[in-house]
């Protein structure tokens, strides 16, 4: 037996125990195989993607019409791009693990790309699950945006075999398509990461060491072969505290660019075009002894900027003939030691937090662990506590209970509902708590107005995984405008505007939403439709278009001129 396969195997057990319920009400699946089959779905897209549970789930597509696509996720676009993260899963309940990835999910794979992002290629059969997020793909491509494909070939066994290989050689993809191959031991490099890091960086030339309010520094060069080993050797266990996940090579010009001079005549001016990486540790020493080449050994090492340069080496300087030709390529490196238990300062920030919050603000990345000290985050969560729910501003590994309310939800539902974008809420998560954050949480925003906000945007959301057989399509996309309008109806029932909303009328508050909540809901679903009409008149709409309407907002001002009742 492998160790690593009885690992996955053993935590596939407990996650059946979690999706259970909502595996049989969304998707139809209840059979003890196919759970588990799902359950290591699962166990891939959260691990690999770094998702929480309800948008894990919600990238679930494996059942009957499901095109040999188990699992599909559509990113933000950057720079008119946005790539598609396609997963298929092949689960044994061997757990030798030494059967090969079947060639004829390798090739279901590439049939399936080859028909999916042709936004003329005509598809039946597709479950509604998959063929939703189908026809959003195929409506950013038709308003020009270009998709970066990633094909994920998940197993707990072996690599597909050289014959596989040849048939996606055959494609002629290009670039536009990565493949990447995860298995029981990938996955539990990734888990383990939170084991602490112990190792010796090897500097080029001088370097400047300094003592500085109670931390030390360093700064110095590293060779890109030695920043290639590193990641070789402790891969995802660096990257803890880093904010951004793995961007890839194709799609991302940034790292694209890293890769061509790494790959060019001009891989010694590297040290020259590229920021550097910062690294923070509880201690390091050295041979102050010497004049140059330390061997420098730290104590708890974690990249928490330059994570995505230090991947990029890693995966380009795999080609042995580069990693030779690359010795003389330099990255400059910044090591900070910083105390174990640093104080936190007035706003209530700790040190390792504002570093890497100022070290990363700059470019778009997810932000939400890096507020999670807000001084607004901290009263937020106390302020929800008093009413009786639990508000996790914080990532956790826990399930999630119907008391529990996390950020990113929050934040989706507050920007929704109060703040009436829709669209932003929904299309723009990756700016909830940068650009928009300060108009999401503002100053003003209490405990009672989160809570309602994310109630009315889950009765929305479970319509919108579980539909009506009667429900028109746009069901499936315009969940953040349903509750917007519930938000609107909510208030109008009430006589009340958001200001008045408090700990002091939250029981009274309850109690509508508990009576009227799903009449709230069917009222916003004709409210849409109604605005529909009057955008489009009487023609139907493809999914495809109905995808881009809402992506768009251009219902926002024909649904605030609906008198409410």
């Amino acid at each position: 037996m492998n160790i690593s396969a009885a690992i996955i195997d053993q935590r596939l057990a407990a996650i059946i125990d979690t999706i259970k319920q909502q595996a049989h009400e969304e998707l139809g699946i209840h059979e003890p195989g196919r759970l588990k089959s799902l359950a290591f779905v699962y166990l891939c897209v959260k691990t690999v993607l770094d998702l929480g549970d309800d948008q894990t789930f919600d990238c679930l597509t494996e059942g009957g019409g499901d095109f040999g696509v188990d699992a599909m996720h559509i990113s933000e676009d950057y720079d008119g791009e946005f790539t598609v993260s396609l997963f298929q899963a092949k689960y044994k309940n061997n757990l030798e693990g030494t059967s090969n990835f079947p060639q004829d999910g390798i090739e279901g794979l590439i049939n399936a790309i080859q028909y999916l992002f042709n936004p003329a290629a005509r598809l039946e059969h597709l479950n509604p699950r998959l063929l939703a997020k189908v026809e959003e793909a195929r409506s950013l491509i038709r308003d020009g945006y270009i998709p970066q494909v990633r094909a994920l070939a998940c197993n707990n066994g072996l690599r597909w075999n050289p014959s596989a290989q040849e048939a996606i050689d055959r494609t002629q993809f290009g670039d536009q398509v990565t493949w990447d191959y995860v298995n029981h031991d990938s996955l539990v490099k990734i888990l383990q990461s939170s084991k602490r890091v112990q190792e010796t960086l090897r500097l080029k030339g001088k370097a400047i060491v300094e003592d500085m309010n109670f931390s030390r520094v360093l700064v110095g060069r590293i060779s890109v072969t030695e920043i290639a080993g590193l990641i070789d050797r402790q891969g995802d266990r660096l990257l803890e505290r880093n904010i951004r996940r793995y961007l890839g090579l194709q799609g991302n010009r940034v790292n694209e660019n890293i890769r061509n001079t790494l790959t060019s005549g001009e891989r010694d001016r590297f040290y020259f075009y590229n920021n550097g990486i910062t690294l923070i540790c509880d201690s390091f020493s050295y041979n102050a002894l010497q004049e140059s080449d330390y061997q420098v050994r730290v104590e708890n090492l974690q990249i928490i900027n330059g994570g995505q340069t230090c991947m990029t080496i890693f995966k380009t300087l795999q080609n042995p003939d580069l990693f030779a030709a690359t010795a003389q390529a330099y990255v400059l490196l910044r090591l900070y030691q910083l105390p174990r238990n640093p104080d936190q300062d007035h706003d209530g920030y700790d040190i390792v937090q504002k570093i890497t919050y100022a070290t990363n603000s700059q470019n778009p990345v997810d932000l939400k662990d890096l507020r999670a000290n807000d001084p607004r985050q901290l009263r937020l969560e106390m302020d929800i506590q008093q009413l009786g729910f639990n508000y996790r501003r914080k990532r956790s590994d826990g399930s999630t209970r119907s008391t529990d309310i996390t950020s990113g939800v929050a934040a989706e539902a507050i920007l929704a509902v109060w703040r009436q974008k829709p669209h932003q809420a929904k299309f723009f998560s990756r700016e909830h708590f940068g650009k928009l954050y300060d108009s999401i949480f503002t100053d003003q925003l209490n405990g009672s107005q989160a809570i309602v906000a994310v109630q009315l945007y889950r009765l929305a959301e479970n319509r919108r995984k579980r539909p009506e057989p009667n429900d028109p399509d746009f069901v499936r996309y315009g969940s953040c405008f349903m509750a917007m309008q519930m938000g609107r109806r909510l208030l109008a029932d009430l006589a009340m505007n958001l200001e008045a909303i408090s700990h002091q009328n939250f029981q009274q508050i309850q109690q509508a939403i508990e009576q009227k909540g799903e009449h709230y809901l069917s009222a916003s679903i004709e409210d849409i439709a109604q605005a529909l009409q009057h955008l489009y008149g009487q023609q139907r709409l493809s999914l495809q278009q109905l995808a881009a309407t809402f992506r768009r907002g251009d219902l926002i001002q024909t649904l605030q001129e609906i008198e409410q009742p």
